[in-house]
């Protein structure tokens, strides 16, 4: 191989020249980008403030042993200065380990990983039977489509609260199974029947998002593929599994992942059904809630501290589970 050398230089024609520093790559893109960075400058002031700052803020709470008797506020004329003091992992420590953390913490973190996989698994099945419907040639197909989205369109307090009076102990559905001589359970006072109660909402509200999501990812799949699958004597769960489950992959596990990311901090059901009358019901984004605002003194730290944690589980989940979707492709790549 001949490699040329510059004599007036003495180095070779293949050799890079000395990067340059920070400051000047800086400089350079920023003399090359400036439009753009420009445009985005208010979204990352705006994010700043909205997302970031209250961030820091709340992890620094967390380090604090700050109450609603300890911190900063006005009453009347007189402005009370702050008192809370540094604790460092204190409030981690009592959260996870401490003598009250079963019942605190543990508790609500296990209901809230089974009304989370519970509720996603019913948003997918059903959004998948639903949108396997929908994608057949129907008459009234549109209007099927309309009453179908009608659940994800109501605000969501309009819904619950109408599940709220429906569920009542005098309401249509305890007066329906005593018309049928059933049993009328209890549904917003009975620990079981709530959790049930919470999980049959929270289906119905999230089930047309999926349905919605998954019949675009259908109406995708190229109809020739069912053509010589079905010429090759496919059946019709053998077109489902080789062709329409694969084909929706992509869909599939990004909304999965926002389901487990909404569903995990679902608030507006579990606060606007129950609000504080169902400990054992509440999941662990109301359960702090009801710390830093529901209760009197206000304990701000461990509400902010429950806040942090919430947050770091999400960022674990999601880790692992587009690890293992990569992983996953790649074996079928393979």
């Amino acid at each position: 191989m001949t490699v040329a050398i510059d004599r007036a230089t003495g180095k070779r024609s293949g050799d890079r020249g000395p990067r340059s520093g920070l400051g000047r790559r800086l400089k350079h893109s920023y003399q090359k980008h400036w439009y753009a960075y420009a445009m985005i400058a208010p979204v990352a002031v705006v994010l700043g403030v909205l997302v970031l700052y209250p961030l820091a803020y709340g992890l620094y709470l967390t380090l604090t042993d700050a109450t609603s008797l300890n911190t900063a506020r006005t009453i009347g004329v007189n402005e009370i200065e702050a008192t809370y003091k540094f604790i460092g992992f204190d409030n981690y420590a009592d959260i996870l380990w401490g003598e009250t953390a079963y019942d605190r913490f543990w508790s609500h973190f296990i209901w809230t990983i089974v009304w989370t996989a519970l509720c996603v698994a019913l948003h997918y099945s059903i959004g998948l039977g639903l949108a396997l419907l929908l994608n057949q040639k129907l008459r009234g197909r549109t209007f099927y489509r309309l009453i179908l989205i009608l659940p994800w369109a109501v605000p969501t307090f309009v819904t619950v609260f109408g599940w709220r009076f429906m569920l009542a102990d005098s309401g249509i559905i305890n007066s329906a199974l005593e018309t049928l001589h059933l049993p009328s359970p209890a549904w917003l006072e009975d620990t079981f029947w709530q959790r049930f109660a919470a999980i049959m909402v929270n289906t119905w509200c999230g089930v047309p998002f999926m349905m919605v999501s998954l019949l675009g990812g259908l109406q995708s799949i190229d109809s020739s593929l069912y053509e010589a699958a079905e010429m090759d004597g496919a059946s019709r769960w053998q077109q489902f599994r080789y062709v329409t489950l694969p084909g929706l992959r992509s869909v599939s596990s990004t909304v999965v992942l926002l389901g487990v990311i909404w569903t995990f901090n679902q608030f507006a059901i579990i606060f606007l059904l129950f609000g504080n009358t169902a400990p054992d019901a509440q999941i662990l984004v109301t359960w702090a809630y009801q710390l830093g605002f529901g209760q009197q003194p206000r304990d701000f730290a461990q509400s902010a501290a429950y806040g942090i944690l919430l947050l770091g589980i999400l960022i674990v989940f999601t880790s692992f589970y587009r690890r293992w979707l990569n992983r996953d492709e790649q074996q079928l790549a393979i």
